[in-house]
């Protein structure tokens, strides 16, 4: 019998490995191998803030890509989705497939800052999280107030969870949120993608969602009427067209 499909779990800005608790479960009854990832600086590693970027998570991630053995897939949930880009670059023969959760699928050299700011004219509400960080004295780190989390990212969720959850929530590094990839056709680009779009998301919000997926075109699409973390909010929803695009990878 073949081993399950290593499945790399991608954590977005100010979040952990912790995000993945309630969807991993599924992964495994659908017969693959979930590793949920902390990424330097986020969840429980402790990495300084100074040292984080864009080549020390690729660096992480090659270590974790190497001690599979073989081919993995990727599931990236919002800024994660940088990550598993450029991971796709150095790595497109181990990468069988992507799945993006309301994520960042951005083209080569675009941050999601300059696609924010080129959406602000037509809708402000478009900076999301970002008026409402609290910075470091040095502007290394930023954290997100209880009370703007639970609007911008968990506004799915019943109240009590949502607090819960936002509570969770661990200061982020901006050398590990402010990332721009470079990517190729011939390395990125052959590897099959999904892209998970959630109608009620209030941080990435859908017209930023819809605007990556013109800009990144090829990738299957999947709608979902949830919130910006619809793997925390909506496990079981979330898991039938990740699954079935997973299964076709195997």
């Amino acid at each position: 019998m073949a081993s399950p499909l290593p499945v790399i779990l991608l954590h977005g800005a100010w979040q952990g490995s912790w995000v993945w608790e309630k969807f991993s479960p599924g992964l495994v009854a659908a017969g693959f191998r979930p590793i949920a990832v902390d990424l330097p600086g986020n969840g429980a590693d402790d990495t300084p803030a100074e040292k984080v970027s864009l080549d020390l998570y690729l660096t992480h991630m090659r270590r974790i890509l190497d001690a599979t053995g073989g081919r993995v897939a990727v599931i990236a949930h919002s800024g994660g989705g940088v990550v598993a880009s450029a991971l796709a670059e150095a790595a497109p023969d181990k990468i069988a497939g992507i799945v993006y959760i309301a994520g960042m699928m951005l083209p080569s050299g675009l941050g999601y800052g300059d696609l924010v700011r080129s959406a602000l004219p037509d809708h402000p509400e478009a900076a999301g999280i970002s008026p409402h960080l609290i910075w470091s004295d040095d502007g290394l780190l930023s954290r997100v107030p209880t009370e703007a989390a639970i609007r911008h990212f968990f506004n799915d969720l019943p109240e009590e969870e949502a607090a819960y959850t936002a509570a969770r929530l661990t200061p982020q590094a901006e050398g590990g949120r402010a990332l721009v990839a470079r990517l190729t056709p011939g390395r990125f680009g052959r590897v099959p993608r999904l892209y998970v779009e959630a109608t009620d998301d209030r941080s990435v919000y859908i017209f930023l969602q819809r605007r990556m997926q013109a800009l990144v075109p090829g990738a299957e699409v999947a709608t979902l009427a949830t919130g910006h973390a619809p793997h925390v909010s909506a496990p079981a929803l979330l898991a039938a067209p990740v699954i079935a695009f997973l299964h076709r990878m195997v």
